[in-house]
């Protein structure tokens, strides 16, 4: 058995990491649009990128570094640097020539407005700012943020049972062109584990499926969505159970943070289907009632219409029938393989359950032993007034 606790200190709890973020000019108002994570030691380093065939130049630029050990990473915000063509790979290549002398093989990540180039003065400039002597994290988390209402960070110490320990954290961002098919979404994680590249890479390939590649706000599938995993060994600790349990918190924890966080949504609305003919086909209905604009809208009015939900599992092209399908609100039955129950005393408390900021909405196919939990928001006004200028 092993013991993972919550800690305080994000991508800074890992031994011998440290980040910040610092006002380069990006932003307006001397608010936070740069960050760094240094390691002081080289890391192994594993990646899950976006499907989108747009992929953003700082992904193109990772993907030709080849087999490298990095411990150093610069992120800024405002700007994505994506459809920007071999341009945006050499404006690059130009900002990381002038990082700091302790960078090795450093990578750039970016969020924010797409089709622009950087600015790389300004970036260039903001650098000099950086004091890698810093642990703070929570302002690198601020410094990446685009239309987040507020910073994402979480950390745990994992202790084995042997006593010994290692640490992992984290820092992301993303509250709208959220759909991730990886794996605007970026996380950033840390750990000091002495983790093999190799098996670092299968334990995040899996973990993936059910936390980010598991939520979305708007259907969205950004240019640039990014995971990164940075190891740099120096707990001298590691086992594989207790690494994958620990990664699977910090990532199931800021994924459903990002949907919490969805531009103007009140409701985290879990999705669990169940009884499908395989996982798969539960994987695609769940998304498919998580993706849904009619679901979302009748989340944002607290409308208990559950015939969206059996029309939308329909639509998905998943096997299902009328006859075998049982929809509930949370612990509440409104279907029942063919039975209608939703009287008007039921759609009462169905419509205080979809008043709650978070609550459960389960499809049972009755047909095989598939099964995949999705997560997804509401929809409403506001999303279309921050999107609506989203450029200003």
């Amino acid at each position: 058995m092993h013991n993972i606790v919550y800690s305080q200190g994000g991508v800074c709890l890992s031994d011998g990491f440290f980040a910040s973020g610092v006002h380069a000019g990006l932003k307006k108002e001397g608010a936070l649009d740069m960050a760094f994570i240094y390691s002081v030691s080289q890391c192994e380093v594993a990646a899950v990128f976006t499907t989108n065939k747009m992929a953003a130049a700082p992904i193109k630029h990772f993907r030709s570094m080849g087999d490298v050990k990095p411990n150093f990473i610069v992120i800024n915000s405002k700007n994505a640097n994506a459809m920007t063509g071999i341009a945006g790979v050499e404006d690059i290549k130009e900002v990381l020539s002038n990082c700091p002398q302790e960078a090795k093989n450093p990578i750039m990540s970016s969020t924010g407005v797409i089709g622009v180039r950087l600015p790389k003065q300004k970036i260039i400039e903001g650098m000099k700012l950086f004091d890698l002597t810093k642990k703070d994290s929570s302002s690198a988390a601020k410094a990446i943020m685009t239309t987040d209402s507020f910073a994402k960070e979480i950390a745990f110490k994992v202790v084995l049972n042997d006593g010994s320990s290692f640490n992992i954290g984290a820092i992301a961002k993303g509250a709208g062109m959220i759909d991730p098919a990886m794996a605007t979404m970026l996380c950033f994680i840390t750990t000091d584990a002495k983790v093999d590249k190799s098996e670092m890479q299968e334990v995040l390939d899996e973990v993936v499926k059910t936390t980010f590649n598991a939520i979305s706000v708007d259907g969205d599938t950004s240019t640039n969505d990014t995971v990164l995993v940075l190891a740099n060994g120096r707990s001298g600790v590691y086992e594989r159970e207790a690494f994958k349990e620990a990664l699977f918190k910090v990532m199931h924890f800021l994924a459903l943070e990002m949907v919490r966080d969805g531009e103007g949504a009140t409701k985290l609305v879990t999705y669990k289907i169940t009884g499908a003919k395989d996982d798969r086909e539960a994987e695609i209905a769940a998304k498919a009632l998580s993706d849904s604009l009619l679901v979302k809208t009748a989340l944002f009015g607290e409308d208990p219409n559950w015939g969206r939900i059996a029309s939308t599992i329909g639509a998905s092209g998943v096997e299902a029938y009328e006859e075998k399908l049982k929809v509930s609100f949370d612990n509440l039955c409104v279907y029942d393989r063919g039975e209608i129950l939703f009287d008007a005393e039921m759609e009462k408390k169905c419509a205080i359950v979809m008043q709650h900021q978070k609550f459960t909405i389960s499809c049972d196919l009755g047909i095989g032993e598939g099964s995949f939990k999705a997560y997804g928001c509401d929809l409403g006004h506001e999303y279309v007034k921050i999107n609506a200028d989203y450029r200003t």
